[in-house]
């Protein structure tokens, strides 16, 4: 519960686990200490964004939907395989930025997402490596995906 205390430190809260969108899995452990996290949206029940970067959105909302993005990947890790105390680190991740032609700061948005993880759990095993890539759209007009690679305790 140390996780979950430091994200309520935080003035945050983990959202109700997203449904699945599709025909996937969302959460897929492999080897015996590594999870692949499929690609997390940011809308919550209380929160939800629609839009690109660059057009109709800032860069600040765009860190902002890569935060929720982490914060419906640790829901959805506590749902399908355990507490949030067994992760060791963030090995990388992948933030797909929904880009105007002309925005070229998808690593200030995904700065968001790695912000949260490095707050919650400590520099060396909340920064992961990582790339932020410009894309045309995302499902549902969704601003900000991400999916990550996770090592277990």
């Amino acid at each position: 519960m140390i996780v979950e205390d430091r994200i309520r430190q935080l003035g945050l809260q983990l959202p109700q686990a997203p449904a699945r969108g599709g025909v996937y899995t969302p959460l897929k452990m492999f080897s015996i200490k590594l999870v692949y996290a499929s690609g997390f949206g940011s809308a919550t029940a209380d929160w939800a964004l629609t839009g690109r970067l660059g057009a109709e959105l800032t860069v600040e909302e765009g860190a902002k939907a890569a935060e929720n993005c982490v914060l419906n990947m640790l829901a959805a890790y506590k749902r399908d395989i355990g507490e949030l105390d067994t992760i060791k680190s963030f090995v990388k991740m992948l933030a797909l930025v929904s880009s105007a032609n002309d925005f070229y700061q998808q690593p200030k948005v995904a700065d968001g997402a790695t912000r949260l993880l490095v707050s919650v759990f400590g520099e060396e095993a909340g920064s992961p490596a990582r790339s932020a890539v410009g894309v045309n759209v995302l499902p549902g007009n969704i601003p900000v995906e991400i999916e990550a690679l996770i090592e277990l305790k």
